[in-house]
């Protein structure tokens, strides 16, 4: 979902005034990346807004993004499998791990795209995608992340930005685990198939035009 008209401009005024095979075996290549990736100076960053098909499509287009991938937190299961977060018995959300240049783009800008790009109103669902592993979430990783995501939940429900109050989930990050591998780069590789037609493409679509000043240059339109 995108915020149109004053609800849009008051986000981005609001916003620039601060200026996600085995889950096991990946889990193991992932942590050595980010532990690369922390060394030359990297941030992470974990988002929920559904679908992480859609979730993953959209941040992996952003300038100072080098990774977006798709996979699950906030649950009690360790490696759990996308069967087993369908079925809502492990307690995780469908998420992207983000690793993120704070020096091309920060945290409150990813937090601009988060709140823009779905809806944090609807429990457990967006669209027609229902279901616990679909809420919307942030996974905090340090203080400074805790407190701009309550700051600009808060600040976002008072100004009336949606008619509903914002039911997004902001707790401390904990474990990620990354999607069984056909998760990964899902609409870059899958563009053809119908829920890539029909529901991500007109999403990124508009996500590309909203943003087009934070894109990366390949991604331009």
């Amino acid at each position: 979902m995108f915020r149109k008209g004053p609800i849009k401009l008051f986000i981005s005024v609001f916003f620039l005034s601060w200026s996600l095979v085995s889950c096991a075996q990946d889990n193991s290549a992932h942590q050595k990346e980010l532990q690369l990736s922390k060394q030359d100076g990297m941030e992470l960053a974990t988002f929920g807004t559904g679908c992480f098909w859609c979730t993953e499509a959209i941040f992996q287009d952003l300038e100072g993004v080098t990774s977006a991938i798709s996979g699950y937190s906030g649950g009690t299961v360790d490696n759990p499998t996308y069967r087993e977060v369908c079925n809502e018995t492990t307690g995780h959300a469908e998420v992207i791990q983000i690793t993120y240049d704070p020096k091309k783009i920060s945290f409150a800008e990813l937090l601009e795209v988060f709140w823009q790009t779905h809806d944090p109103t609807t429990l457990n669902r967006q669209g027609n995608d229902v279901g616990t592993q679909y809420r919307s979430a942030i996974f905090y990783h340090n203080e400074e992340q805790r407190e701009l995501a309550e700051k600009y939940k808060k600040e976002l429900d008072a100004s009336g930005a949606w008619n509903d109050p914002i039911v997004t989930e902001i707790t401390a990050f904990k474990k990620f685990f990354p999607a069984e591998d056909y998760h990964q780069n899902y609409y870059n590789l899958n563009g053809s198939q119908p829920y890539c037609t029909f529901v991500i493409k007109p999403k990124v679509e508009k996500f590309r035009k909203v943003f087009k000043d934070k894109l990366k240059k390949e991604n331009k339109i």
